[in-house]
C-alpha cells in the first residue's frame, strides 16, 4: 500500500520543481516512519474480507511481475547471445563455439532432466490428469519454440537468432511449470522435495494426518530469481535503451556539472575538482510514479512467494489453490509467446527497425 500510495501520488510529475518531487526525493525519515506504522497497522487488520481480497490482489500484482520478469529473461537471453557470437567472431572463435554450444546443451539438459523427474513425480498413471497435460504442452511449446528459432526465415531476419536463447527460455518455463504444480491442491500430485529427497525432519504432520511443510524450495528459488532480476535490470538500464523503454527511463542525462566546469566540459584554471549534481528542473529522468509502481507489484510478488501462494481459510488453515495454479502456468505460456514473438516480428512488421 505504501508503495501504491506513491505511486498515484507521483502521477504526472514532470520535472523537480513540481512540489511533489520533493517528497519523492526527500522526507526520509516521515516516509521510513510511515512504512513502519503501515507495517505494524497491517497486524491489526481483522480477518474476513480483506484477507481475500488482499490475496487476489497480490495474485494479480505477482503476475504481472512474473510477466516483467519474463520481458527481462528474454532481453537477457538475446543478449547474452549477442555477446558471445560477436567475440566468436572477433577471434579465438573455437573457444567461443565451444562456450556456447555447453551453455546451450546444459539449458536442455537441465530442462530434460526436469521433465522426467516431473513425470516421476508428480504424475501418477490413474491421477494427476492435470499435471502431465502441464508437463506435455509445456514441453511441446518450448520444442516448437526451439525448432523455429533456426528455421531459414528466422535466421535471415535474425542471423544472431540461436538456440541459446531457446533453452535459457526453456529452462525457465520448467521452472514455472514446476513452481505451479507445487501449488496444485491434490497432495499425491503434489510431494514436497523434501519427500522427493527422502528426508522429512522438517515436516509436521496435522490432525487431519496431511503433511505441513515448512520450507519451501520454489519459494526460495523463486526470491532468487527476483534478486536477479533486480540486478539485471539495474545494470541494463543504465546501457540499453530496450529496458529503458520497459522502466520508462530517459536516455538523456541531466547530470550538469556544478562549479568550474564549462561549456565545452573543460575546467576553469584553478578548479581541480567538479561535482555532478542532479538536476531535473527541464525534465526527470524516469517516471517516479512509473518506479513506485514497479516497487507495488515487486512487494506484491515477495509477498506471494513468501506465502507460497497459500491462501488463508477462516479454519486458519494455509491452502494452495487452482487460481495460483493456474496463473503461474498461463505465465509461462505467456512467455512462450512473447519470445516466440520477438522471433517473428521482423518478418511480420518489415518497416520496423528490431536491432
Amino acid at each position: 500500500m505504501f508503495y501504491l500510495l506513491f505511486s498515484l501520488l507521483m502521477i504526472k510529475v514532470k520535472s523537480s520543481s513540481d512540489p511533489r518531487a520533493a517528497v519523492h526525493n526527500g522526507f526520509w525519515f516521515f516516509k521510513f516512519a510511515a512504512a513502519i506504522a503501515i507495517i505494524i497497522g497491517a497486524f491489526f487488520i481483522p480477518e474476513g474480507t480483506f484477507t481475500t481480497v488482499w490475496f487476489y490482489v497480490g495474485m494479480a500484482g505477482a503476475f504481472c511481475f512474473i510477466l516483467i520478469q519474463l520481458v527481462l529473461l528474454i532481453d537477457f537471453a538475446h543478449s547474452w547471445n549477442e555477446s558471445w557470437v560477436e567475440k566468436m567472431e572477433e577471434g579465438n572463435s573455437r573457444c567461443w563455439y565451444a562456450a556456447l554450444l555447453s551453455a546451450t546443451a546444459l539449458n536442455y539438459l537441465l530442462s530434460l532432466v526436469a521433465i522426467v523427474l516431473f513425470f516421476v513425480y508428480y504424475t501418477h498413471p490413474a491421477s494427476c490428469s492435470e499435471n502431465k497435460a502441464f508437463i506435455s504442452v509445456n514441453m511441446l511449446l518450448c520444442l516448437g519454440a526451439s525448432v523455429m528459432s533456426i528455421l531459414p526465415k528466422i535466421q535471415e531476419s535474425q542471423p544472431r537468432s540461436g538456440l541459446l536463447q531457446s533453452s535459457v527460455i526453456t529452462v525457465y518455463t520448467m521452472y514455472l511449470t514446476w513452481s505451479a504444480m507445487t501449488n496444485e491442491p491434490e497432495t499425491n500430485c503434489n510431494p514436497s522435495l523434501l519427500s522427493i529427497i527422502g528426508y522429512n525432519t522438517t515436516t509436521t504432520v496435522s490432525k487431519e494426518g496431511q503433511s505441513v511443510q515448512w520450507w519451501h524450495a520454489q519459494g526460495i528459488i523463486g526470491l532468487i530469481l527476483f534478486l536477479l532480476c533486480v540486478l539485471y535490470s539495474s545494470i541494463r538500464t543504465s546501457n540499453n535503451s530496450q529496458v529503458n523503454k520497459l522502466t520508462l527511463t530517459s536516455d538523456e542525462s541531466t547530470l550538469i556539472e556544478d562549479g568550474g566546469a564549462r561549456s565545452d566540459g573543460s575546467l576553469e584554471d584553478g578548479d581541480d575538482v567538479h561535482r555532478a549534481v542532479d538536476n531535473e528542473k527541464d525534465g526527470v529522468t524516469y517516471s517516479y510514479s512509473f518506479f513506485h509502481f514497479m516497487l507495488f507489484l515487486a512487494s506484491l510478488y515477495i509477498m506471494m512467494t513468501l506465502t507460497n501462494w497459500y491462501r488463508y481459510e477462516p479454519s486458519r488453515e494455509m491452502k494452495s489453490q487452482w487460481t495460483a495454479v493456474w496463473v503461474k502456468i498461463s505465465s509461462s505460456w505467456i512467455g512462450i509467446v512473447l519470445y516466440v514473438w520477438t522471433l517473428v516480428a521482423p518478418l511480420v512488421l518489415t518497416n520496423r527497425d528490431f536491432d
